[in-house]
């Protein structure tokens, strides 16, 4: 089902942009949510004429997105953690106890920004890229230190 976008959803694009859906991810979420209109041609042309709100709206979400990446990049935080043998923890290190440690030093992220593509499983420095915006991705440098 082809809809247009009413605001910028991360997974599908951004507001304004007509993208192709599932009928049942449009009819049950997208427009119940009013996240999305079906693409008709008054819709378009009702969405054309509030092109310049969007494009105000998309320009401030870069700038911001901008602003965090600066505070992000290069930020690192240190994890400690019980470990075996070889340098191999006992359990892994989660996107969740990254979230942890960066609170600790008063920065507010979520869970899904962070680009975690699987635990990290021994001690060490790893850099972890994260999504503010699209193709918006500062890294934080993770260090994983011996208990």
């Amino acid at each position: 089902m082809k809809v247009i976008l009413t605001e910028t959803i991360e997974s599908l694009g951004i507001i304004g942009t007509p993208v192709n859906v599932a009928k049942g991810y449009a009819r049950n979420y997208l427009l119940p949510q009013k996240k999305a209109v079906t693409d008709t041609p008054q819709n378009r042309r009702i969405m054309e004429q509030a092109k310049a709100k969007f494009e105000l709206q998309i320009a401030k979400e870069r700038e911001f997105a901008q602003e965090m990446a600066q505070r992000l990049e290069g930020v690192e935080c240190q994890i400690t953690a019980k470990v075996h043998e070889e340098d191999r923890l006992y359990g892994s290190i989660t996107a969740r106890d990254i979230l942890d440690a960066l609170a600790a030093k008063g920065i507010e992220l979520e869970k899904r920004m962070l680009l975690l593509k699987e635990p990290i499983k021994t001690t060490g420095t790893f850099k972890i890229p994260v999504r503010v915006y699209q193709k918006v991705e500062p890294e934080i440098i993770v260090t994983i230190v011996a208990e």
